[in-house]
């Protein structure tokens, strides 16, 4: 039997972000929800690494930081909007996670992340990615809010200059109920600030 090529979405994202984060980088996890992705990238950029996971909820912050265990050393718990990212990161990381939607298992699904907060967290990580540093999204869009945050960034995305970002689409065709897919932008040149296809 032959290893597996096309990986679902999970497995896809934390590959490239694999390929890119260095050991003792400073990453980003942008929605901790149960801290699966902050142990990922806390293991990822070792004991001289750092990693700074955001969430509304506090509730998810306490299960992320439980899921840690003793690599909760290596991270930094905010409880705040990743779309102030900048208050918090002031120095270049080498890539950062979304998975978009609600908190899983949560008893409340109307939290949700918002077009506007992902759009500002987005655009400021961008202007602190390194260069050739990877950013994956994960949309989840079966929920309500999710068809016009998946609308929002996909439109800002097709805004972005080539020149500065490249970006793919990930997603498996044949799945059925309202499978995620992925988005993953590589940053092509140093910036602060991404250029738009109108400012050409």
């Amino acid at each position: 039997m032959t290893d597996i090529i096309l990986h679902r979405v999970l497995p896809i994202s934390k590959r490239l972000i694999s390929e890119r984060v260095q050991s003792g980088e400073t990453v980003v996890d942008a929605t901790a929800g149960n801290g699966n992705d902050t142990l990922f990238l806390a293991e990822l950029v070792g004991e001289n690494g750092r990693v700074i996971a955001f969430d509304i909820q506090q509730k998810a912050l306490d299960a992320t930081k439980q899921h840690l265990g003793e690599l909760a050393g290596r991270t930094r718990l905010i409880l705040d909007s990743h779309a102030n990212v900048r208050e918090y990161v002031d120095g270049e990381i080498g890539g950062a996670m979304f998975n978009l939607g609600y908190l899983p298992y949560s008893e409340d699904e109307s939290i949700i992340t918002t077009p506007s907060s992902t759009i500002a967290a987005l655009d400021a990580l961008l202007g602190l990615l390194k260069k050739s540093g990877i950013i994956t999204i994960t949309v989840y869009d079966g929920h309500d809010g999710g068809s016009e945050e998946r609308d929002a960034l996909l439109a800002y995305i097709r805004t972005l200059h080539q020149g500065d970002v490249h970006a793919i689409r990930y997603e498996l065709l044949n799945q059925r109920r309202n499978p995620p897919f992925l988005i993953a932008m590589e940053k092509m040149r140093d910036f602060t600030e991404v250029r738009k296809v109108a400012d050409e």
